[in-house]
């Protein structure tokens, strides 16, 4: 294939997937602006006022950032892992891996799928949350590269995710078990410098840590790690689970 059609076959995939989640806005993108204003309201407003502050902020302002990231990872994720696995059950996906289509395009429709409607619902919610509190970006590199290498990391585990999955109830075994305990103790509602020694080393295992305090230096200039190691981090693991879904794909793995 030369580069005009490789173009039209990605956008197509893109476009298609972009149709998608689109055409049913009520429940991909209506749930999480609500899902976090209740989150705002509970969490920032009724337990924020007796907390205090945190980090040398108001208890609103500091988990906000933490919030937009989990409704992030959270719709990235589920995204890709949904409509990948509806493909292989209608076996649409055997005819795609079959034409002159290169699989990095297949891979890469997909994901970018994923990140649109991630970065989609991080703005609703960011927009959401200008009604609790005041946000100002300080650092706009460290913010917009954190949700769009964020969104394409959790897209691609959703993509694993699917390959794997022989029924959709797969599809919610990894975001219940993993996914929400690894968000609730990756610092977003809590600062990892307030925690012990020994929890403090036991939660830089956690690679939502490294997410939501890259993106919490971006809005508020305040991380407890390393900026650069968390976005080294971060990259690394895309890195990785990109090279796992293309071997996957490539075996065939999962696809009947």
């Amino acid at each position: 294939m030369n580069f005009t059609q490789l173009q039209t076959a990605l956008w197509t995939l893109v476009r298609k997937e972009i149709r998608r989640f689109m055409r049913i806005w009520p429940q991909t993108l209506l749930p999480p602006a609500i899902t976090m204003s209740l989150y705002f309201i509970i969490f920032g407003n009724l337990v924020g006022s007796r907390v205090g502050e945190m980090a040398g902020f108001s208890y609103m302002q500091f988990i906000v950032p933490g919030l937009i990231m989990m409704a992030v990872i959270t719709n990235s994720y589920a995204n890709v892992s949904s409509s990948f696995f509806s493909a292989k059950f209608q076996r649409s996906i055997e005819e795609l891996i079959m034409s002159p289509v290169p699989l990095h395009m297949i891979i890469w429709g997909y994901v970018i799928g994923g990140v649109c409607r991630g970065a989609l619902v991080g703005i609703i919610v960011t927009v959401m949350s200008l009604f609790f509190s005041e946000l100002s970006i300080q650092h706009w590199f460290v913010t917009i590269y954190t949700v769009l290498i964020t969104s394409l990391l959790f897209s691609i585990g959703g993509f694993i995710n699917a390959v794997y999955a022989k029924s959709f109830d797969d599809i919610s075994i990894i975001p219940t078990f993993v996914l929400t305990p690894l968000t609730y103790l990756g610092g977003v509602f809590y600062a990892i410098s307030a925690l012990s020694p020994f929890w403090q080393n036991l939660s830089l295992l956690n690679p939502i840590v490294y997410m939501v305090n890259a993106f919490r230096f971006g809005i508020l200039g305040h991380s407890d790690v390393n900026v650069a190691i968390s976005l080294l981090v971060i990259t690394v693991f895309t890195a990785v689970l990109y090279a796992i879904a293309y071997y996957l794909l490539s075996r065939g793995s999962g696809m009947r």
